[in-house]
Protein backbone atom coordinates (compact mmCIF):
# COMPACT_ATOMS: atom_id res chain seq x y z
CA UNK A 1 0.00 0.00 0.00
CA UNK A 2 1.62 3.24 -1.15
CA UNK A 3 -0.82 5.72 0.41
CA UNK A 4 -3.84 5.97 2.69
CA UNK A 5 -6.26 8.68 3.72
CA UNK A 6 -5.52 10.05 7.18
CA UNK A 7 -8.91 11.42 8.29
CA UNK A 8 -8.64 14.25 10.80
CA UNK A 9 -11.61 15.72 12.67
CA UNK A 10 -9.65 18.00 15.03
CA UNK A 11 -6.89 20.57 14.72
CA UNK A 12 -5.09 18.58 12.03
CA UNK A 13 -7.77 19.66 9.59
CA UNK A 14 -5.83 22.93 9.49
CA UNK A 15 -3.04 22.98 6.89
CA UNK A 16 -0.51 24.84 9.03
CA UNK A 17 -1.16 22.57 11.99
CA UNK A 18 -0.68 19.41 9.95
CA UNK A 19 2.47 20.85 8.37
CA UNK A 20 4.07 20.90 11.83
CA UNK A 21 3.43 17.17 12.16
CA UNK A 22 4.85 16.50 8.69
CA UNK A 23 7.80 18.89 8.47
CA UNK A 24 8.24 19.81 12.14
CA UNK A 25 7.47 23.01 14.01
CA UNK A 26 5.18 24.63 16.56
CA UNK A 27 1.64 25.54 15.45
CA UNK A 28 0.21 28.94 16.32
CA UNK A 29 -1.33 28.96 19.80
CA UNK A 30 0.29 25.67 20.86
CA UNK A 31 2.99 25.05 23.46
CA UNK A 32 4.79 22.11 21.82
CA UNK A 33 7.26 21.90 18.94
CA UNK A 34 6.93 18.72 16.90
CA UNK A 35 9.84 16.85 15.29
CA UNK A 36 7.97 16.02 12.09
CA UNK A 37 7.74 12.83 10.05
CA UNK A 38 10.61 10.78 8.70
CA UNK A 39 9.22 11.63 5.27
CA UNK A 40 8.53 15.37 5.15
CA UNK A 41 6.85 15.33 1.73
CA UNK A 42 3.51 17.23 1.86
CA UNK A 43 0.29 15.20 1.48
CA UNK A 44 -0.56 14.34 -2.12
CA UNK A 45 -3.96 15.99 -1.74
CA UNK A 46 -6.80 16.57 0.69
CA UNK A 47 -10.58 16.69 0.65
CA UNK A 48 -13.42 17.47 3.00
CA UNK A 49 -15.41 14.50 4.20
CA UNK A 50 -18.02 13.44 6.77
CA UNK A 51 -17.80 10.60 9.26
CA UNK A 52 -20.78 8.74 10.67
CA UNK A 53 -20.74 9.66 14.35
CA UNK A 54 -19.65 12.83 16.12
CA UNK A 55 -16.89 14.64 17.94
CA UNK A 56 -16.88 15.63 21.60
CA UNK A 57 -14.45 17.50 23.84
CA UNK A 58 -12.76 15.71 26.72
CA UNK A 59 -9.38 15.11 28.43
CA UNK A 60 -6.96 17.97 29.00
CA UNK A 61 -4.36 18.86 26.39
CA UNK A 62 -1.23 20.58 27.76
CA UNK A 63 -0.47 21.68 24.20
CA UNK A 64 -3.69 23.71 23.95
CA UNK A 65 -4.57 24.09 27.67
CA UNK A 66 -8.08 22.75 27.19
CA UNK A 67 -10.17 19.84 26.03
CA UNK A 68 -9.35 17.78 22.94
CA UNK A 69 -11.63 16.82 20.08
CA UNK A 70 -12.28 13.08 20.13
CA UNK A 71 -14.40 11.01 17.75
CA UNK A 72 -17.19 8.69 18.87
CA UNK A 73 -18.74 6.65 16.03
CA UNK A 74 -21.77 5.98 18.27
CA UNK A 75 -22.78 9.62 18.52
CA UNK A 76 -25.74 10.52 16.29
CA UNK A 77 -25.23 12.55 13.13
CA UNK A 78 -22.01 13.21 11.26
CA UNK A 79 -18.61 14.62 12.11
CA UNK A 80 -17.02 17.07 9.69
CA UNK A 81 -13.49 15.98 8.83
CA UNK A 82 -10.64 16.38 6.36
CA UNK A 83 -8.86 13.51 4.66
CA UNK A 84 -5.16 13.81 3.77
CA UNK A 85 -3.52 11.41 1.32
CA UNK A 86 -0.26 10.40 3.03
CA UNK A 87 2.01 7.36 3.18
CA UNK A 88 1.47 4.67 5.84
CA UNK A 89 4.79 5.72 7.38
CA UNK A 90 3.63 9.32 7.66
CA UNK A 91 0.36 8.16 9.23
CA UNK A 92 2.35 6.19 11.82
CA UNK A 93 4.57 9.18 12.57
CA UNK A 94 1.59 11.53 12.94
CA UNK A 95 -0.04 9.07 15.34
CA UNK A 96 3.18 8.83 17.38
CA UNK A 97 3.45 12.61 17.69
CA UNK A 98 -0.18 12.80 18.82
CA UNK A 99 0.93 10.67 21.77
CA UNK A 100 4.03 12.87 22.39
CA UNK A 101 6.32 10.09 21.20
CA UNK A 102 9.21 10.36 18.78
CA UNK A 103 8.29 9.23 15.25
CA UNK A 104 10.13 6.27 13.80
CA UNK A 105 8.07 3.10 14.23
CA UNK A 106 5.69 1.79 11.59
CA UNK A 107 2.19 0.59 12.49
CA UNK A 108 0.79 -2.84 11.71
CA UNK A 109 -2.46 -1.95 9.95
CA UNK A 110 -3.61 -5.50 9.18
CA UNK A 111 -6.07 -5.74 12.07
CA UNK A 112 -7.75 -2.37 11.55
CA UNK A 113 -8.13 -2.97 7.82
CA UNK A 114 -9.55 -6.45 8.46
CA UNK A 115 -11.90 -5.70 11.37
CA UNK A 116 -12.46 -1.94 11.22
CA UNK A 117 -10.93 -1.25 14.62
CA UNK A 118 -7.62 -1.87 16.37
CA UNK A 119 -6.41 -0.79 19.81
CA UNK A 120 -2.73 0.15 19.64
CA UNK A 121 -2.72 1.22 23.29
CA UNK A 122 -4.88 2.88 25.98
CA UNK A 123 -4.03 6.46 25.01
CA UNK A 124 -6.35 9.18 23.82
CA UNK A 125 -5.46 8.68 20.13
CA UNK A 126 -4.38 5.03 20.06
CA UNK A 127 -7.55 3.36 18.78
CA UNK A 128 -7.46 3.09 14.99
CA UNK A 129 -10.66 3.09 12.94
CA UNK A 130 -11.09 2.10 9.30
CA UNK A 131 -13.89 4.13 7.70
CA UNK A 132 -14.02 2.83 4.13
CA UNK A 133 -12.13 3.36 0.87
CA UNK A 134 -12.03 6.36 -1.45
CA UNK A 135 -10.32 6.28 -4.86
CA UNK A 136 -8.82 2.91 -4.02
CA UNK A 137 -7.16 4.03 -0.77
CA UNK A 138 -8.30 3.10 2.76
CA UNK A 139 -9.42 5.84 5.13
CA UNK A 140 -8.07 5.65 8.68
CA UNK A 141 -8.52 7.82 11.72
CA UNK A 142 -7.67 7.45 15.39
CA UNK A 143 -9.46 8.28 18.62
CA UNK A 144 -9.66 7.21 22.26
CA UNK A 145 -10.75 3.76 23.39
CA UNK A 146 -13.73 5.27 25.24
CA UNK A 147 -16.92 7.01 24.18
CA UNK A 148 -18.24 10.42 25.12
CA UNK A 149 -20.31 9.03 28.00
CA UNK A 150 -17.29 7.39 29.65
CA UNK A 151 -15.32 10.54 30.50
CA UNK A 152 -15.97 13.98 31.93
CA UNK A 153 -16.32 16.80 29.41
CA UNK A 154 -13.46 19.29 29.15
CA UNK A 155 -14.18 22.46 27.13
CA UNK A 156 -11.60 23.46 24.51
CA UNK A 157 -9.44 26.58 24.68
CA UNK A 158 -9.80 29.59 22.40
CA UNK A 159 -6.58 28.87 20.40
CA UNK A 160 -7.72 25.30 19.80
CA UNK A 161 -11.16 26.43 18.65
CA UNK A 162 -9.53 28.93 16.29
CA UNK A 163 -7.51 26.09 14.75
CA UNK A 164 -10.67 23.97 14.36
CA UNK A 165 -12.58 26.84 12.75
CA UNK A 166 -9.78 27.46 10.27
CA UNK A 167 -9.50 23.78 9.39
CA UNK A 168 -13.23 23.36 8.89
CA UNK A 169 -13.37 26.39 6.63
CA UNK A 170 -10.43 25.14 4.57
CA UNK A 171 -11.87 21.65 4.23
CA UNK A 172 -15.56 22.43 3.69
CA UNK A 173 -15.76 26.06 2.63
CA UNK A 174 -18.22 26.83 5.42
CA UNK A 175 -18.97 30.37 6.51
CA UNK A 176 -17.60 31.46 9.90
CA UNK A 177 -21.16 31.40 11.30
CA UNK A 178 -21.89 27.86 10.08
CA UNK A 179 -18.57 26.67 11.45
CA UNK A 180 -19.20 28.22 14.86
CA UNK A 181 -22.73 26.75 14.98
CA UNK A 182 -21.34 23.29 14.26
CA UNK A 183 -18.73 23.47 17.04
CA UNK A 184 -21.14 25.03 19.55
CA UNK A 185 -23.42 21.99 19.24
CA UNK A 186 -20.72 19.41 20.08
CA UNK A 187 -20.82 17.59 23.46
CA UNK A 188 -18.30 18.92 25.94
CA UNK A 189 -18.16 22.42 24.43
CA UNK A 190 -19.08 23.87 27.83
CA UNK A 191 -20.13 27.52 27.92
CA UNK A 192 -18.88 28.28 24.42
CA UNK A 193 -21.71 29.42 22.16
CA UNK A 194 -21.46 30.34 18.48
CA UNK A 195 -21.00 34.04 19.18
CA UNK A 196 -18.21 33.44 21.68
CA UNK A 197 -16.45 31.05 19.30
CA UNK A 198 -16.53 33.65 16.52
CA UNK A 199 -15.22 36.34 18.86
CA UNK A 200 -12.39 34.09 20.09
CA UNK A 201 -11.33 33.36 16.52
CA UNK A 202 -11.30 37.04 15.62
CA UNK A 203 -9.22 37.83 18.70
CA UNK A 204 -6.81 34.99 17.90
CA UNK A 205 -6.25 36.17 14.34
CA UNK A 206 -5.64 39.76 15.43
CA UNK A 207 -3.09 38.80 18.10
CA UNK A 208 0.57 39.62 17.28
Amino acid sequence: MSHLWYVSYGSNMHTERLRCYIAGGCPAGATRTYPGCRNTTPPVRSRGTLLTGGIYFATHSPVWNGGRALFDPDLPGTAAARAWLVTPQQFADIAAQEMYREPGEDLDLDEVLRTGRAAMGPGRYETLLYVGDVDGYPQLTFTADHGHRDVDPVPPSAPYLAMLVGGLQEAHGWSPEATADYLASRPGIGTWNAEAILAACIDDRSAP
